[in-house]
């Protein structure tokens, strides 16, 4: 066996031997019978066919195809083959029957034979023994001392003239270019790889060699999610001469958990959240692995409300709701009043910028996530009325045609209005307070039937109306 390059630069190891089966001017010839080509390249199988050049008989060829298999009915075409028909070409021209393959799999390993048929009932022939293909990957194996780890890059493929290979160490080339590297015990953790010089796409898995010839692995089952109460195994395991010893740790933490090489949750709770190592220790030293990390999702759990102002909630005032949850992930939250089924809100927060007496109620929330949801407990709301007016302004046209901004009382809603201490001025709709018209003249009437109120009811509007500076327009009282 020789190093060939295949046409589009692959590498493959052919044995340069032509094979010309043939009888009576019927051949299939194959310029390799032995390919040994590298796992993921492209190979190309060489091929040429002849049959009897007889005008007489009008020899026609009818149909070509390569082949690895045969049914009961015959030969199977690879392009009838699924795992065969996007990566195969074939080059039928002339007497050309080259057949390449691409994106080459171990499992491509077979003898394939050519064939093809003519026009002529006994006219058809097949290139047997076919070309023996074999698919394989390069490999870094080891070799162990106590002072160096002895890494050969290895091929199943036996060649006469062996190439030139290259190493990487952590995915940096470096400068040896034979197929053995020699890797000393104590150097720092790294990964090696290795590939055929002028081929480097093709590399080898990487190996990765630990200080003091351990090297490690840590597995988790389930490796997906941990959620409460749940069971999760962490293992350790180690590549150690001798046999290691394990210890468990949770970071920041100097009590070992276990001496085993699991660990084992059979019920594990958010506590338990946090990373964790093992340490594997014999004669030659002691290795730490890589953290692991354990995040334990849970149900929405202490679903509250809080709600600010917390004392008493009048007419007219900001109410705000908030609801709070401990959960992992982090909650949706959803607002519900008692009796309605369609939510009110899904924010965290329920606000009312000018609650009113129809706001009243009980309200809770609910918090929920991907493992759970939990409602809160219900709280009451019970809106108080004002003062049975509230102060406001309006524009008013006096009778000089002028127009003057005047303070006026507007009734609070109907329910509070039901309570008879806050009925100061029972027939009106609105009051009108004090304005001026050119002159000073102090009028107070009510502006929709004539309803005189109080003056102790007047001269106590007018002080609150003073206090809160209604009204900036109006200069003078």
């Amino acid at each position: 066996l020789v190093l060939e390059l295949a046409a589009d630069g692959v590498l493959v190891f052919v044995l340069l031997l032509n094979a010309v089966l043939g009888q009576n001017g019927w051949s299939v010839t194959y310029t390799s019978t032995h390919i040994c080509a590298l796992k993921g390249s492209t190979v190309d199988i060489d091929c040429s066919y002849s049959y009897p050049n007889d005008r007489n008989r009008g020899i026609m060829v009818q149909e070509r195809f390569w082949f690895i298999r045969n049914e009961y009915y015959g030969p199977v075409d690879l392009r009838t083959d699924p795992d065969y028909s996007h990566r195969i070409k074939h080059r039928f021209h002339e007497k050309d029957c080259t057949l390449r393959i691409t994106d080459l799999r171990e499992r491509d390993s077979a003898e394939y034979k050519f064939r093809f048929i003519t026009n002529q009932s006994d006219g058809s022939y097949t290139g047997s023994p076919g070309v023996t293909l074999t698919v394989t990957d390069l490999q870094v194996k080891r070799g162990k001392s106590s002072a160096h780890t002895e890494l050969q890059c290895h091929s199943s493929c036996d060649v006469i003239d062996p190439p030139s290979y290259v190493w990487y160490k952590n995915g940096q080339k470096i400068k040896e270019e034979t197929s053995s590297l020699r890797v000393s015990v104590g150097d720092d953790d790294s990964s090696y790889s290795c590939a055929v010089k002028g081929h480097e796409g093709y590399r080898s898995a990487a190996v990765c060699e630990k200080k003091n010839n351990t090297i490690f692995k840590v597995t988790v089952s389930p490796s997906n999610e941990f959620r409460e109460g749940g069971s999760v195994t962490l293992t350790c395991s180690s590549d150690a001469n001798p046999a290691a010893t394990y210890v468990w740790y949770k970071i920041n933490g100097r009590t070992p958990l276990s001496e085993e090489r699991q660990l084992v949750f059979s019920s594990i709770q958010p506590s338990d959240s946090g990373q964790y190592y093992c340490t594997a220790v014999n004669k030659l030293g002691r290795k730490r692995s890589e953290y692991i990390s354990i995040n334990v999702n849970y149900a929405p759990k202490f679903v509250s409300v809080t709600v600010s102002p917390s004392n008493e909630f009048r007419e007219g005032g900001a109410v705000t709701l908030t609801c709070s949850s401990d959960a992992n992930p982090a909650a949706q939250y959803s607002w519900y009043k008692k009796n309605a089924q369609k939510p009110l809100s899904n924010e965290r927060q329920l606000s009312f910028s000018s609650i009113q007496p129809s706001d009243s109620g009980e309200y809770y929330c609910t918090a929920q996530n991907k493992v759970g949801r939990k409602r809160s407990e219900s709280t009451s709301i019970d809106v108080k009325c004002g003062d049975g007016y509230r102060l406001g302004c309006i524009r008013y046209r006096c009778q000089t045609g002028t127009f003057e901004t005047v303070p006026v009382l507007k009734r609070c809603s109907n329910r509070c209005l039901k309570n008879e201490e806050h009925k100061l001025c029972p027939k009106t709709s609105h009051v009108q307070l004090f304005f001026f018209c050119k002159k000073i003249t102090m009028l107070a009437f009510s502006a929709a039937i004539g309803h005189i109120c109080s003056h102790s009811w007047l001269e106590a509007v007018l002080k609150q109306w003073k206090k809160h500076k209604l009204c900036p327009e109006t200069s003078h009282v």
